[in-house]
């Protein structure tokens, strides 16, 4: 069921150019049908702000579940702003404490950018985890999304991430490992997911504490794993919310880097990403760069426009049938009244009653 526009935020203008069903609120205030409330905790950067909204926005709007979907987005403190991610946000985002007062039945975190080695040295790691500690205790489910998967599964379980030999960076296949668990229900036992991170949490590390895991790669790890009561808490260390083209935006963003001498090495193609005749284009550009950097001289405009036709994406089903899935488990368990997090009889240590 659709997405409700309940708040004039721009996304839910750029879904409706994109063919996504929107509606408005006083359309849906005429349909008998239950509403759910979504929280989104935006922390990503400023140039990915508004992005990271309709990736989410959109698999959310893409569940069929008997339901209108309203989502709600704030961020926390913490996270350095520039003037007009600044201004979005106190146009857009809801406060935190209206949030608490108001309730949510269900819970999405997004990803950030660190600058410390230690999670726990960011700005942004007491305000994340105070709204984990809420959470926790008042949502059906959270998802987290790759570094909120890292954050919480340190804060909840004590485990560090390690940081990885090179990035892992591209779109990487994945299998099932158990197949019985509601959240992949339907969906296929091999699948890709998008990877773009520098570390990792391994999965023998996981399950040591319980966490159980869903899905993994043998060249990226765990995706898809749950906290050990089965649904309280979805960690992807992945990113099945991105883009046909995000990966391509990260590539040309390293380009620049390079050009720009913040880098040394000149990045390397993402992992099963570029098509044979993209990564022609990119090679012969790459000896432009080089000689452009090498002599001071300006760079010519980076070709994305010539690849856009080529770049594939084999990830979106995938991605919207798990969120299919956990919305509908959320729509099933959680109370009418958004405040509360199960309905009457849910045994909250085990609520799928596996």
């Amino acid at each position: 069921m659709p997405l409700v526009a309940h708040t004039d935020l721009p996304t839910f203008a750029r879904l409706r150019e994109e063919g996504e069903e929107i509606l408005e609120v006083d359309r849906a205030s005429r349909q008998d049908i239950r509403e759910m409330h979504i929280g989104l905790l935006n922390i990503m950067p400023d140039a990915a702000l508004e992005a990271t909204e309709r990736q989410f926005f959109r698999l959310v709007g893409a569940c069929n579940q008997i339901a209108q979907f309203h989502v709600h987005p704030f961020t926390i403190d913490g996270l350095p702003r520039g003037e007009a991610a600044q201004a979005h946000i106190a146009r857009y985002y809801e406060p935190f404490e209206k949030i608490k007062e108001d309730g949510l039945d269900a819970l999405i975190i997004s990803g950030a950018n660190v600058t410390h080695p230690h999670l726990p040295e960011e700005n942004f790691w007491q305000p994340l985890t105070e709204v984990f500690t809420w959470a926790k205790e008042n949502v059906t489910s959270v998802l987290c999304s790759c570094l909120a998967t890292h954050a919480l599964i340190e804060f909840c379980y004590g485990i560090e991430r390690t940081r990885l030999p090179d990035k892992r960076w591209g779109v990487f296949s994945h299998r099932l490992v158990n197949r019985s668990h509601p959240l992949v229900a339907e969906i296929n036992t091999r699948f890709d997911v998008p990877h773009s991170r520098f570390n990792e949490i391994f999965r023998k590390d996981m399950e040591a504490k319980g966490l159980k895991v869903l899905a993994v790669s043998p060249d990226a790890g765990v995706h898809l794993a749950v906290s050990p009561d089965g649904f309280r808490v979805v960690f992807f260390q992945g990113h099945p919310e991105y883009d046909d083209i995000s990966l391509l935006k990260e590539y040309k963003r390293e380009v620049l880097r390079y050009y720009r001498a913040e880098t040394d090495g000149y990045p390397p193609f993402p992992v099963n990403y570029f098509t044979p005749e993209a990564q022609r284009v990119f090679t012969d550009y790459r000896e432009h760069v080089i000689a452009a950097r090498q002599a001071g001289s300006p760079l010519d405009e980076f070709p994305e426009n010539q690849v856009l036709g080529t770049i594939d994406n084999t990830w979106r089903d995938t991605a919207r049938a798990v969120f299919d899935n956990w919305l509908g488990k959320v729509y099933q368990l959680t109370n009418q009244d958004r405040r509360l997090p199960f309905m009457d009889g849910i045994d909250p240590d085990n609520p799928l009653g596996l």
